[in-house]
């Protein structure tokens, strides 16, 4: 039995770190690049991983030198891979990451490939029944993510939906989540209130909880993040730390999160332990790769 089942995607990040992140039309001069995993759902698996939790991973990739890198990755961090369906016709995701290395932040662009076909029919919801938590996010098809949201929620499991990227959503979505962990720009999609302070996250969580749903965490960056049920609300301030590449960051959450919530700790050893490791994984380049390990917690 898996603590955790996720479905997502599996992306080769191809990073490229300079003095800025160019604008349209501009050309400048990096100083390195990296290629390693990514995708939201392959770097939350990592980092439940990496944390001790045993997490089943639910994606597609194609039959290609980086859906190869992808098995290889997931596996040297003894992951799940028995969930993961590999297509003939359809090529492993990539995305394409400019980090400006002052500040740490960056621009991404996110080719799905494989993961944007997958079906209903080729999910086996039985790894799906077998976990105490369901973490997934919006990078496959909008009716594979509520047909698992349904099947764990008729088998009790504990719901988690990172609604990245944001989009619509129907009421059936809201019903079915127990906790909603959207970013600050996200958060504004959701509930229209754009995000500047601490007062501002609290109304705008307050306005989603009264959509129907359960819990609400939204990640603020460097501001740190707001969590909210309706009846209490906590607010705890960023990890101080020296930010060199933020990619990731929010799937470190989510998956300390996850796991935090399959050990049965109380909400605020949750939050607490979820926004150390988000901290610490924007300490090193990389998104998969920058997951921290239990050595790097304690």
């Amino acid at each position: 039995m898996k603590d955790i089942t996720i479905l997502g995607i599996f992306v080769a990040d191809i990073s490229f770190s300079g003095d800025k992140i160019p604008i349209t039309g501009e050309t400048i001069l990096g100083d390195s690049y990296n290629i390693g995993p990514g995708g939201k759902g392959c770097n939350q698996a990592i980092a439940i991983s990496r944390l001790g939790g045993k997490v089943s991973f639910i994606s597609k990739l194609g039959d290609d030198e980086y859906g190869k890198l992808a098995i290889k990755s997931l596996e040297k961090d003894n992951i799940d891979t028995s969930n993961i369906i590999i297509s003939k016709i359809d090529k492993t995701g990539v995305a394409g990451i400019h980090i400006d290395k002052n500040t740490g932040k960056n621009a991404i662009t996110v080719i799905r490939g494989a993961p944007s076909n997958l079906t209903i029919e080729e999910i086996d919801t039985n790894i799906i029944k077998g976990s105490k938590i369901f973490l997934t996010q919006l990078e496959v098809p909008l009716d594979v993510t509520l047909h698992c949201l349904k099947i764990a929620k008729e088998n009790d499991l504990i719901n988690i939906l990172n609604p990245a990227p944001a989009c619509k959503l129907s009421d059936d979505f809201f019903n079915l989540v127990d906790y909603f962990t959207p970013n600050e720009t996200e958060a504004e999609f959701y509930s229209g209130i754009r995000i500047k302070n601490e007062n501002d996250a609290k109304e705008s969580a307050r306005k989603i909880v009264k959509m129907g749903i359960k819990n609400v965490i939204i990640t603020l960056g460097e501001k740190g993040l707001l969590y909210s049920n309706g009846k209490e609300e906590i607010y705890i301030k960023a990890s101080q730390v020296k930010a060199i590449d933020t990619t990731g960051a929010g799937d470190a959450f989510n998956g300390s999160f996850s796991l935090a919530l399959s050990q049965g700790k109380k909400i605020k050893e949750c939050l607490d332990l979820a926004n150390k490791v988000a901290g610490l994984s924007t300490t090193k380049l990389g998104a998969g790769d920058s997951m921290p390990t239990l050595k790097d917690i304690f």
